[in-house]
């Protein structure tokens, strides 16, 4: 009886320690999240909402969260573009691409230099971390670049970015948190080194892959200024967030030379259902952003766990 007096009695004092001194806290917070996250979440949901809704309409402005006239005719303009179109599947490849090749190159060259049987590790590590802390220049960039011929070309999308630096440390962090039995027994077993690498290394390092993989990718996606530097005249190899940056400048030149009032009026008396440059960058900008919003989901359980481990010093 007088141990369930106890219990009642620390139950009590826990409740209200728990009252006092966490109830207030707890909603704090959780009305803070709230609103982060509404003004976080919000910009996207106006952009869809613009996209959605009838391009003359958009132009009165005051749309939020939900078009006051629906139409998909903004995105069927967008998507019936050669330049759109064409842009995309670039940005498909190049992301793509430039994620695999990234990926690869910089995970090798993380486990050779995890290996303490290497001389040169702390060397080539030195280097590349010297790298993230100098830059050579705009100008010296663009030379270099055009020296090796690279310039109106698909592969300056990636070969200048063969191997990251920043990439390659938490890649080497996390391999190198790896136990060395498992490599030794490979190599007792037989095992090379490109076998152990690829059997045996690769597997463990499934969070750290979809976590360097996702950085490359979001990376890739949302480059437009090297298209603007090197593949500014060619066309057919210009990427979406590059046409994207195109339409903003249009759209800001039309708003600025009051040009926008003007043909949204003309297009109204002619009953046109027009497309009007804030429906077509709100368009442009849903299509850029969807893509990588529909793959992190599947990288989020392994995005976590591969900064915890691989931002660990080693």
């Amino acid at each position: 009886m007088a141990k369930e007096k106890i219990i009642r009695k620390y139950a009590k004092r826990r409740r209200r320690k728990l009252t006092v001194e966490n109830v207030i806290f707890t909603t704090f917070l959780y009305v803070f999240l709230t609103v982060l996250c509404i003004i976080m979440v919000y910009p996207m949901l106006n952009q869809v909402a613009v996209a959605l809704n009838d391009g003359l309409d958009a132009v009165r402005g005051g749309i939020h969260i939900w078009p006051r006239r629906f139409t998909t005719q903004n995105f069927r303009t967008v998507l019936g573009l050669w330049t759109i179109t064409n842009a995309f599947w670039i940005s498909v490849a190049r992301t793509v691409v430039g994620a695999i090749t990234q990926v690869l190159a910089t995970s090798m060259l993380a486990y050779t230099i995890s290996r303490r049987e290497y001389v040169l590790a702390k060397f080539i590590t030195v280097v590349f971390i010297l790298t993230m802390y100098f830059d050579p220049g705009l100008i010296p960039g663009f030379m270099l670049i055009r020296n090796l011929g690279l310039t109106n070309t698909f592969a300056v999308y990636w070969v200048p970015g063969f191997v990251g630096a920043f990439n390659l440390i938490i890649f080497r962090t996390f391999i190198k948190a790896i136990s060395e039995s498992l490599i030794e027994s490979a190599k007792l077993d037989g095992a090379g080194d490109f076998r152990i690498y690829w059997q045996i290394i690769m597997p463990l390092c499934k969070p750290v892959l979809a976590t360097v993989t996702l950085f490359v990718a979001v990376h890739q996606w949302n480059q437009w200024f090297d298209v603007f530097l090197f593949n500014g005249g060619s066309q057919h190899l210009s990427t979406l967030q590059f046409e994207l940056h195109r339409l903003l400048l249009q759209a800001l030149n039309i708003a600025t030379g009051g040009a926008g009032q003007a043909a949204g009026a003309a297009a109204a008396q002619a009953g046109a259902d027009a497309v009007t440059p804030v429906a077509i960058r709100a368009t442009v900008t849903v299509v850029a952003a969807a893509p990588i919003l529909m793959v992190y989901p599947f990288l989020q359980r392994y995005f976590i766990t591969g900064i915890q481990v691989g931002g660990v010093k080693g």
